[in-house]
């Protein structure tokens, strides 16, 4: 127990699985591993909040994956709280960068015997991927809110499908104040997931690290200056837990989660890793505490208390 404070209630923050067609790889075996951990620690989760790059390539054949993964885990989990990553549903810029990105993926799993023709209708449009999102992960919409234990959780998504950035249009924007503003209160926080995160703001989005990602940057920043109660999460860059800005404590509060796929590094490097957040809800803070899924160890790092009264 954290506090003499009586808890509310705890859910999970994960992103960037990356799952592959690959039912051995590394990625996949890393979910497992994470869901092994968030039985075992918190079985009574209210919860799990994925922000996005589900997938490592939007395919069918991953999300099967994902599904087998989380149906061998089903009965002892939380419910699945999802949102979209450039992964699962952003487009190639070109032609050519496509059939790279096909023969990337021909390379990498030559056992299946994939068709030397790229997957048209597996890469397809932007109505395609976000659609085959929707259906096969049962959102029934691109962003979305929920109530949970009486505390606001809202996910936004890119409604466009762009090689990196997310786009939010108008119209989400103005859903978004609308969200915000339900049964509002300066002494109670609303939680807020968005895959690419906010720039110069947390770990992975300082502009010489080049993983920030909203085109509409200073629009969302503005509605969110009006709601300082929020408390962001935002993947993307797959930054390691405990790098500098892994928190920003200014209002808003914002947190990089890490992946947990693979890791990334402040000297601009792959590290093998796989993190993500618990998050402990009590009636004057929250408690926001770094995981290392691989070890099955707290991030000692990436310990962070956020009061509200």
């Amino acid at each position: 127990m954290i506090s003499n404070e009586r808890l509310i209630f705890s859910f999970q923050v994960i992103t960037d699985t990356h799952i592959t067609i690959d039912p051995a790889h590394q990625y996949n075996k890393h979910l497992d591993l994470a869901l092994r951990d968030i039985i075992a620690q918190c079985p009574e989760s209210k919860g799990i909040m994925h922000i996005g790059d589900v997938t490592d390539h939007g395919f069918h054949e991953e999300y099967d994956q994902f599904q087998r993964i989380w149906n061998q885990h089903k009965k002892k989990l939380p419910p699945l709280y999802i949102t979209t990553g450039n992964h699962d549903v952003g487009l190639p810029e070109s032609e050519e960068q496509l059939q790279q990105l096909w023969e990337q993926f021909k390379n990498k799993f030559p056992a299946h015997n994939l068709s030397n023709s790229k997957p048209e209708l597996e890469i397809g449009s932007w109505e395609d991927r976000s659609g085959r999102f929707l259906e096969r992960l049962g959102n029934s919409a691109l962003y979305h809110d929920h109530w949970i234990n009486g505390y606001h959780f809202i996910f936004l998504s890119t409604e466009q499908g762009l090689p990196i950035y997310c786009s939010l249009s108008s119209i989400q924007l103005e859903w978004l104040k609308q969200r915000l503003a339900e049964e509002a209160t300066p002494e109670k926080p609303i939680f807020l997931f968005l895959h690419q995160p906010l720039k110069n703001t947390v770990a992975g989005s300082l502009e010489h690290q080049n993983w920030y990602g909203v085109t509409e940057d200073e629009e969302l920043k503005l509605i969110l200056s009006d709601y300082p109660q929020v408390v962001m999460f935002s993947g993307h860059s797959h930054w390691e837990l405990g790098a500098p800005y892994t928190y920003n404590d200014s209002a808003p509060a914002m947190f990089n989660a890490a992946s947990v796929a693979y890791l990334w590094t402040d000297e601009d490097e792959f590290k093998y890793g796989s993190q993500g957040y618990y998050v402990d809800v009590y009636n004057s803070k929250v408690v926001v505490r770094g995981r290392n899924f691989v070890n099955q160890s707290w991030v000692n790092e990436a310990h962070f208390t956020i009061k509200y009264k």
